[in-house]
């Protein structure tokens, strides 16, 4: 995988999807995280999973930081996020360049119109992501894949049951309803992958066909990275 389709997967592919999230008025903090504190972390889980296995599709403004922990150096981008039933997702990237990564089927497809480039991998399994992600859709089993917890601000903390270098810990900002605001995904180098989900519409009734990324004809295929 290039650097870039791992960056440009925040989720599918390095299990991480924005500038941090701005954190609450110290009173606010407190009284939230009190009343984590108070709330079961399986039952938080179980209700995230819950929300979007009532889930058939979304659509959501994203914002996007990827902190690279050995350069002290970050990466801010945003964009649109659909995703839909079954095993439908596309991230289409406006800033700091356009850039379309779209996931449907077994096909996966990362563009970037400014290069004139693609990356196209025709026999994805889409079965290897990791509940990180698929909870979006409504798969996976967040309490199967991870020991769960709550942090100090009250988010939902999840740690891989078995070791995974690409993911240390996940932690999930979860609304009153189950619904996931805010993720951050910290990898076994310590780089940070925060996400930010804003005006979320569900159930809208996206169609197929929105998953589907038309390439020009003289756009240069990337090929996939040899196996080291």
């Amino acid at each position: 995988m290039t650097p870039s389709l791992a960056l440009a997967l925040p989720l599918a592919l390095t299990l991480a999807a924005s500038a941090p999230v701005t954190p609450p008025a110290p009173a606010e903090a407190g009284r939230a995280a009190a009343a984590r504190t108070l709330e079961d972390p399986r039952a938080l889980a179980r209700k995230v999973q819950a929300f979007y296995e009532r889930t058939r599709d979304l659509e959501a403004r994203f914002r996007q930081t990827y902190v690279y922990a050995g350069f002290g150096r970050r990466q801010t981008s945003s964009g649109t996020l659909r995703v839909k039933k079954p095993g439908m997702m596309r991230w289409d990237y406006e800033k700091p360049a356009p850039k379309t990564v779209a996931v449907k089927g077994s096909r996966l497809v990362q563009y970037e119109p400014e290069e004139n480039q693609a990356y196209v991998d025709e026999a994805f399994d889409s079965s290897a992501m990791s509940a990180a992600v698929t909870f979006l859709l409504g798969k996976g089993d967040l309490l199967r894949e991870f020991d769960v917890s709550l942090d100090g601000a009250g988010a939902l903390l999840l740690r891989p049951k078995e070791a995974d270098p690409r993911v240390e810990s996940i932690a999930l900002t979860v609304a009153a309803d189950g619904q996931v605001t805010a993720t951050r995904v910290v990898d076994g180098a310590g780089n940070a992958n925060e996400i930010r989900f804003e005006d979320v519409r569900r159930n809208v009734g996206l169609p197929d066909a929105a998953f589907e990324v038309k390439l020009p004809r003289d756009v240069r295929r990337i090929a996939a990275p040899k196996a080291q």
